[in-house]
């Protein structure tokens, strides 16, 4: 009896992402929360990226549909987790996430707050527990408020703190973010509706609601499950990147999962069981997918569905990846949105070159320009490409 391990093709993969991602027109879902349900977790770095992301996903987009599941029936959650990075997560995967990542995000955050506090006005624990509690009096008594008109009830958070002294981008910023930060982060605060247009990085605050507890150990082997449910197969760098974990949590995590190996194009990965068949063929489609979108930034190892050739026009400097067209799986172009609002594309490979990439990257722009009518949205992770499309110079 052979003891190969299964061998799982870069074909196969970009079949089973382009169907499990929701990635053509006949596989769109109906809800946001069915969307998020796909992906795990959508990056909320950007506000407008959560939008653009369930608008790419589903028949009907409105933005009214993502307000209700965020703000009214709170069917998602917006966290601090993964990689200290924000997403909305659905409310049922809240406590996983949390006891996965999230808490210990949290416990991180409030330490390096608690140093700063300590080393230039000589405040601990007490100081900062004192200053939260009046936070939460004033959010009980106002329902919701913004920042500024939190530091306006609670003096504390008036606070300043001086921020890389000495340096030409030296600056000293009041704590209130600060604080709200680690407040947010413990899940005992949230963000509420945004100030303006949904595409607005301003919001009001509210306090949370509790979530079930999770023992930790427990809640990676449920997320790990959750991403390899979504985005496998995928290696064992690829899993430990996207959680933020380390090493040995990853391998004790992904044991226990039921997953097994396999081989993929560039080494190992794992997948589950019922992924080992190869998926269905689907007919090629064009999606655009905003900057920082779930699938692209899913995977640590790209090359199955990226050539590495175009990594410097569609990545920043940190690693963020900018507006995406795919086609048939892959990336092979992307795309703004211009000051007058138009969808400006430019195709990198040429497999997007063909007519037909060219139609439905056309008509699938169209949907987009639709979709943002008097919105203007501009990624604060600019690429090469995405700045040349910004100016008519690509």
């Amino acid at each position: 009896m052979s003891n190969a391990r299964p061998k799982i093709t870069d074909r196969q993969r970009r079949a089973r992402v382009t169907s499990s991602h929701l990635l053509t027109p006949q596989g769109r879902a109906d809800t946001s929360e069915q969307v998020c349900e796909a992906l795990v977790a959508l990056h909320a770095t950007d506000p407008a990226t959560v939008y653009l992301t369930v608008a790419a996903r589903t028949t009907d987009p409105a933005p009214a549909q993502l307000e209700r599941a965020l703000y009214a029936e709170r069917t998602l959650v917006r966290m601090l987790c993964m990689r200290r990075t924000m997403f909305v997560v659905p409310r049922d995967l809240a406590p996983v996430v949390d006891a996965s990542t999230a808490r210990a995000v949290a416990a991180r955050e409030r330490r390096n707050l608690l140093k700063v506090l300590a080393e230039q006005h000589g405040h601990g624990d007490a100081w900062l527990a004192t200053t939260e509690d009046a936070v939460l009096a004033a959010l009980a008594g106002l329902g919701e408020a913004t920042a500024a008109q939190l530091a306006a009830a609670v003096p504390a958070l008036r606070t300043q703190i001086t921020v890389s002294p000495g340096k030409p981008y030296g600056a000293t910023p009041r704590i209130t973010s600060r604080v709200l930060g680690v407040m947010a982060a413990e899940s005992r605060i949230r963000r509420g509706r945004p100030l303006g247009t949904w595409a607005s990085s301003q919001f009001r605050w509210t306090v949370a609601e509790p979530h079930p507890e999770m023992a930790a150990e427990e809640a990676r082997v449920e997320l790990a499950t959750h991403y390899l449910r979504a985005f496998g197969p995928v290696t064992t760098d690829d899993i430990k990147w996207w959680t933020g974990w380390t090493l040995t949590d990853t391998r004790k995590a992904v044991a226990r999962t039921g997953a097994v190996e396999v081989d993929l194009s560039h080494g190992p990965g794992h997948a589950l069981p019922d992924h080992l068949d190869a998926p269905p063929e689907t007919e090629p489609a064009a999606v655009l997918l905003p900057a920082l979108d779930p699938t692209p930034m899913g995977w640590r190892q790209r090359d199955w569905y990226l050539d590495p050739a175009l990594v410097p026009e569609l990545f920043d400097a940190y690693g963020n990846i900018g507006p995406t067209i795919w086609w048939d799986g892959r990336i092979v172009g992307g795309w703004t949105q211009r000051p007058d609002g138009e969808i400006a594309t430019h195709a990198l490979t040429p497999a997007g070159r063909t007519s037909a990439a060219r139609a439905a990257t056309a008509a699938e722009a169209a949907r987009m320009a639709a979709f943002l009518g008097d919105i203007r949205i501009r990624p604060s992770m600019r690429t090469p490409l995405e700045r040349r499309l910004f100016t008519g110079s690509a």
